[in-house]
């Protein structure tokens, strides 16, 4: 029996990004150093598929830090977190390492910088995302106001106008956090912005190629997972940038083929916390059941690589 023809388009970039990289490797390394186990609070990156791995090499992951002994070292996971939590670690002199991105980091660092300057801080972001929480707690309760959507920005109430600045989560959609910006601006016009945005590179690049790729397609498929934030935003761009169908889907298993009956193009990209192993699968499931070629639509080179903290270079 023939295979029906169907053109897939490849993202790139897609997948991994460079903080995610270094978060994995930052908990390989501990193993390797102190061995198992090495506790991580929060999942160290937003994939069941990683966490798995690294659950099988001996790490132990915990919500909480009350949830981890004083004697074994702990890693904190690549979206952030509060100030309260290394000043814990510290204080039950636990060894910790923190694999928070760079490009959370430098949020922070702009947060402070922004606190001492006697300015109140706006984030953009979304409730209840480690990477918010983190970002928040780096100032004392009620110094950062948490926006969502534009109709959010009408409703805050600050201190003074004159005295604001904001950031935002490094993972959301590039077009609806513009909109939010502007709508923060109109209000507030005194208000300060990061020097450079803070959606981060691989964001940015991720929706960049999944435009180039959606008027080509009828649908497309993003590999990662639900508690994803950059993933998530892959699908809304997918569907804004005009492609019919989008889903998110963890791994090949999920794809729901009956959705897919009688299309002859679609897109695949990856969030950036999805595996290069799990892309594949998605592709080869493809391969099984269709007469596949393969375009590759690269719209950004990444070369940017984090090191890992000095701690773990140390022999």
């Amino acid at each position: 029996m023939t295979k029906p023809a169907l053109a897939l388009y490849l993202a790139a970039p897609r997948g991994f990004c460079a903080g995610v990289d270094r978060a994995i490797k930052i908990v390989e390394m501990a193993l390797e150093k102190w061995g198992a186990p090495v506790f991580v609070r929060h999942e160290i990156v937003h994939n069941k598929y990683v966490v798995d791995d690294l659950k099988s090499k001996g790490a132990v992951f915990v919500e909480e830090l009350d949830d981890c002994p004083d004697d074994r070292p702990v890693v904190f996971s690549a979206h952030g977190v509060p100030k309260s939590v290394p000043a814990e670690a510290a204080r039950r002199e636990m060894v910790f390492v923190d694999a928070t991105c760079p490009l959370v980091s430098k949020v922070h660092i702009e947060a402070q910088r922004h606190a001492e300057a006697g300015l109140q801080m706006i984030m953009i972001g979304h409730a209840g995302h480690p990477e918010t929480i983190g970002t928040m707690g780096q100032l004392p309760d009620g110094e950062v106001l948490l926006v969502e959507t534009v109709e959010d920005v009408a409703g805050v109430t600050v201190r003074d106008p004159a005295k604001l600045a904001f950031v935002t989560q490094t993972t959301l959609s590039v077009d609806d956090t513009a909109d939010i910006v502007a709508a923060l601006q109109a209000r507030f016009p005194a208000i300060v912005g990061p020097h450079k945005e803070d959606i981060c590179y691989a964001t940015t690049n991720r929706q960049e190629a999944v435009k180039a790729i959606a008027p080509k397609v009828q649908a497309m498929l993003v590999v990662g997972a639900p508690n994803s934030s950059n993933s998530r935003r892959l699908v809304e761009v997918g569907r804004r940038a005009g492609c019919g169908y989008a889903q998110l889907v963890q791994r090949a298993t999920d794809i729901d083929w009956r959705a897919l009956e009688g299309v002859t193009s679609v897109g695949i990209t990856a969030g950036a916390s999805a595996p290069e192993v799990l892309i594949e699968e998605v592709i080869q499931a493809f391969r099984d059941r269709f007469d596949v070629t393969e375009e590759v639509v690269e719209t950004a080179r990444e070369d940017v690589e984090f090191k890992v903290p000095r701690v773990l270079r140390q022999a």
